[in-house]
């Protein structure tokens, strides 16, 4: 099967999709952000985006186009190339997207997330929306990076606070290995120097060339096989939120007062 993706569709077959699947979507979240000097800007969203095609692929839901540019504050403008959102314009972009879901017939929606800046504002704005559209959108979120606990501890094999490190060398290098510079990889290693520390620290103040990690170490054997468990673990996920209904039937929170300054 092929991916469904959204924006290679005309508006009657998107209006047929409604009624599948439970009426879900998923929504890649993605960043342009520095990933060291080995690897594209566009990691992250290349990352959201082939995890979500294959397991569109493997369950018919719909995949919406990506979002490129997200929060990536914490990066810091050290090294060019990475281009940055708000926390809350990345708050507002989410619920703007998800109000014309419910305005266009959409029941569910999953933010598929695989940059860790993205965490705080995705959580906030599904904070928002569950309250905003309570009985008319089911909303989560999803870390490609946490869809288990055996992808967690891969991707942290190297370091606690990662970036650009072995996992996700091994994951371009499956996917696309033509956009890593292998000229470089083998003096990209740098070590996390966060543990112990008490305070948050931007990425300038724990790195020196942008890397978190253990690139080197990396293989496109190590993608394949970290890849494939991501899609199915999403994949399962998938399955699940097509048919889960709140816990507790609708005669318990149906007509509950509106939440205010949601």
């Amino acid at each position: 099967m092929k991916p469904v993706l959204l924006e290679q569709l005309a508006w009657p077959e998107i209006a047929e999709l409604r009624d599948r699947n439970g009426g879900l979507l998923l929504l890649p979240l993605g960043a342009t952000e520095q990933h060291g000097p080995h690897l594209p800007v566009a990691m992250d969203t290349l990352l959201a985006e082939a995890v979500c095609h294959a397991a569109s692929a493997r369950t018919g839901v719909p995949v919406l186009p990506a979002l490129r540019y997200t929060t990536s504050q914490g990066h810091t403008t050290k090294w060019p190339g990475t281009f940055s959102l708000r926390h809350d314009t990345l708050i507002a972009t989410l619920r703007d997207i998800a109000a014309w879901a419910v305005a266009t017939g959409w029941q569910r929606l999953i933010f598929v997330n695989a940059h860790f800046g993205n965490d705080a504002p995705a959580r906030v704005a599904v904070d928002q929306l569950r309250l905003s559209y309570l009985g008319r959108l089911q909303v989560g979120l999803v870390h490609v990076f946490k869809l288990s606990d055996a992808i967690w501890a891969e991707y942290t094999s190297d370091a606690a606070d990662l970036h650009a490190n072995q996992a996700e060398t091994a994951l371009m290098l499956h996917l696309h290995p033509e956009l890593v510079r292998m000229d470089r990889l083998a003096d990209s290693d740098d070590p996390d120097r966060t543990a112990g520390t008490v305070f948050s620290h931007p990425v300038a103040q724990t790195s020196l060339n942008g890397v978190t990690g253990q690139p080197s170490r990396a293989t496109a054997e190590q993608g394949c096989r970290l890849f494939a468990s991501m899609v199915d673990a999403l994949s399962a996920i998938i399955e699940t939120a097509i048919h889960e209904e709140p816990p507790l039937l609708p005669e318990h929170w149906v007509g509950l007062p509106e939440v205010p300054h949601v």
